[in-house]
């Protein structure tokens, strides 16, 4: 009876190893120790290239000039933050929050910044070509020399990519023979408008 007591409690202990181990470090406190280490090594060295900064808090940091080239900070909050000459290039942004972020001479260039919060952030002469910019939220930001419109677009339309008029019937667009409107001809049959705010010719 006793050697089969002896034999079962290598085992037992091996189990009971196991599972605390478990309990110690599961997958998501692995994930956040990692992400605190790229932290950490953001604030020490100015640089995380690719690493991985998912909703992390770095609100009020002073990261200017930071290279955080293909970065994931997917969620992550950066209000308040001094990004100034910081090289964002091909990093995730996706639902990140920059309300209130100082963005001068910043590279976002080929970033994905979908449903970003800008507002209130200042934009001087950042690089935004390539950038998905979806849904951004811009209320309240100063944007200059930045390629940021409200559609979205960056880039001005060439002339292949504006938009030609074909009328329906095929004909060529002509101004109409009789226009309803001649300068300087009496225009009572035409508009109940009272005559001080008719244009004079």
């Amino acid at each position: 009876m006793k050697r089969h007591y002896l034999a079962a409690l290598p085992l037992v202990s091996i189990l009971l190893w196991g599972s605390a181990s478990l309990a110690e470090t599961p997958a998501e406190a692995v994930i956040d120790e990692m992400r605190a280490t790229n932290i950490q090594r953001l604030m020490i060295t100015n640089q995380c290239y690719e690493c991985d900064l998912v909703g992390v808090d770095l609100s009020n940091a002073h990261l200017i000039g930071a290279d955080l080239r293909g970065a994931i900070l997917t969620g992550a909050n950066l209000s308040w933050s001094n990004l100034e000459g910081a090289d964002l290039t091909g990093a995730t942004l996706t639902g990140a929050d920059l309300t209130g972020a100082f963005l001068t001479n910043a590279s976002l260039a080929n970033a994905d910044l979908d449903n970003v919060n800008f507002s209130q952030a200042i934009l001087h002469d950042v690089d935004v070509a390539g950038a998905s910019m979806e849904n951004l939220n811009l209320a309240g930001a100063t944007i200059e020399g930045t390629g940021i419109s409200i559609g979205g677009g960056t880039d001005p339309l060439e002339d292949e990519e504006l938009p030609i008029l074909v009328p329906s019937n095929g004909e060529d667009l002509m101004p109409p023979s009789q226009p309803w409107f001649v300068p300087g001809a009496p225009t009572d049959n035409i508009l109940d408008v009272p005559p001080q705010i008719v244009p004079q010719v």
